[in-house]
């Protein structure tokens, strides 16, 4: 397999539900795998996500997992998911559904640079960035 770069998301006991979301918004195959899986059966957390991974019919691939007890958990400090394409029709779908209930900062508009950007944080506090690119013709 070649290298490949993705997001790598941890959550705080929710982590199923927001790959279940993020498969309902980009379709594709989601893989579940609990800490009571791997040793940790009867703890509180036994049900929580140690290894999520969602892959899509366009490539997308994003991974995920609950924090585990005793490690810190701070959402949206330094990972942005970046959406980027020339299939409008596609992304601004993407748009709409990751952006209902969460919070848009920037409106999916046209910009200076000329494409189509937004920018908002899911109902899970997620942020992301969507680009639709302009192509030429």
């Amino acid at each position: 397999m070649a290298s490949r770069l993705n997001p790598y998301v941890s959550f705080a006991g929710n982590a199923r539900q927001a790959m279940e979301f993020y498969q309902s918004v980009f379709g594709g195959e989601l893989v579940l795998n609990t800490f009571g899986e791997y040793g940790q059966q009867g703890t509180e957390y036994a049900d929580q996500i140690m290894h999520a991974q969602l892959e899509t019919p366009s490539g997308y691939t994003i991974m995920a997992s609950d924090t585990p007890p005793g490690m810190s958990h701070n959402p949206g400090d330094n990972v942005t998911i970046s959406l980027s394409g020339d299939d409008g029709e596609a992304l601004r779908g993407y748009w709409e559904r990751l952006s209902e209930g969460g919070t848009v900062s920037v409106p999916l508009e046209k910009q200076m640079w000329g494409d189509e950007f937004g920018a908002c944080v899911d109902k899970f506090g997620i942020p992301w960035m969507v680009n639709i690119g302009q192509s030429e013709g």
